[in-house]
């Protein structure tokens, strides 16, 4: 029998860190658990491209592949829907930042810890994070403009490369690894010439993953080359490079430019914390659970998976997560 500990009445059973789809599914779980959970949504802030609470779905116009949307569903309004259902059953929302964790060991008794950017001071029973990761950018101005309007730049070829504006039109992806030539390889589908984008003169990518891009035959590579600026108002029209050998500008026509460069996990203010990384800087999951390193904090999302960073299975970790921590409060006897 669990030993029984009636949950600090200056304490939450459960704190949520982020407002992904990860996030917003487990604060859904966990609600009609009656856990009332408070989801700590984070703030908007350039880090160096835009990172919005709500996560990568934010700059993603058209979501096409997340079941229950025959027609399709802006990603900022599916994030809307996430939150509004959450709060139906009872979610605390608030719109700020966790800073730092301090995590304790036997948090049945002792809750963890958590500060805010603003300085105040937050303890929890139990702890979801689901920060998720970031795309790594260019940095160029007009490539963040155009990504977050819809404009036809990209950080994620599976999400948007199947959309109408897109098909039969000339692509680029900037990259040269596994990622890009898995981005590249999918554009072939749709688009009439994928270019990938490389700054050296050979890929980092697998010898499997470069064969299976270059054996399609509207497949094209630019060596030594830069994306410097993106051309287009309203929507990507080109792109301005320049050799890295030897410094001669180009400009090359595009209607679609995916930045395939890698991610960045969201755990700056979790290091140092005592849990787990993975070489990438993932949180580490050992099992097919979300039960991180220590006792209490549980991971979701993007923050945990380098692997799919889909906005469905985000949702499955968020749901794993709340149900995992249910059961962790119950045999800790936090009620």
């Amino acid at each position: 029998m669990p030993q029984d500990h009636a949950h600090a009445p200056d304490a939450h059973k459960l704190v949520i860190i982020g407002s992904g789809p990860a996030g917003w599914t487990a604060a859904i779980y966990a609600a009609r658990a009656r856990l009332d959970p408070v989801v700590y949504t984070g703030v908007p802030k350039q880090d160096p491209g835009p990172i919005l609470p709500g996560g990568q779905l934010m700059l993603t116009t058209e979501v096409e592949n997340y079941p229950g949307f025959p027609k399709g569903v802006m990603g900022p309004e599916m994030m809307g829907l996430f939150q509004q259902q959450a709060e139906r059953f009872g979610t605390t929302v608030l719109m700020e930042d966790i800073a730092r964790c301090e995590f304790s060991k036997d948090p049945a008794k002792v809750p963890h810890v958590l500060h805010t950017a603003e300085g105040k001071v937050v303890k929890a029973h139990a702890v979801i994070i689901a920060t998720g990761a970031t795309a790594n950018w260019i940095g160029l101005p007009n490539e963040m403009r155009l990504a977050t309007s819809g404009g036809g730049v990209s950080a994620c070829a599976v999400c948007d490369g199947a959309l109408p504006p897109f098909r039969d039109q000339p692509l680029a992806v900037v990259g040269g690894g596994d990622t890009a030539m898995e981005e590249a390889t999918y554009l072939t589908k749709f688009g009439s010439t994928v270019y990938i984008i490389h700054r050296r003169d050979s890929f980092r990518a697998s010898k499997v993953m470069q064969e299976r891009f270059l054996s399609r035959p509207n497949a094209k590579v630019l060596w030594n080359k830069v994306v410097v600026d993106v051309l287009g108002k309203d929507h990507i029209e080109g792109v301005e490079l320049e050799d890295t050998v030897t410094k001669e500008r180009s400009t090359l026509a595009v209607r679609g430019l995916f930045v395939a460069i890698g991610h960045t996990p969201a755990t700056k203010f979790i290091k140092g914390s005592g849990l787990e990384f993975d070489e990438a800087g993932y949180l580490l999951l050992r099992r097919r659970d979300s039960h991180t390193n220590l006792p209490g904090v549980f991971a979701a999302g993007d923050v945990s998976d380098a692997q799919y960073r889909q906005a469905v299975t985000a949702a499955g970790m968020g749901c794993q997560a709340a149900l995992d921590a249910e059961r962790w409060l119950a045999a800790a006897g936090v009620h």
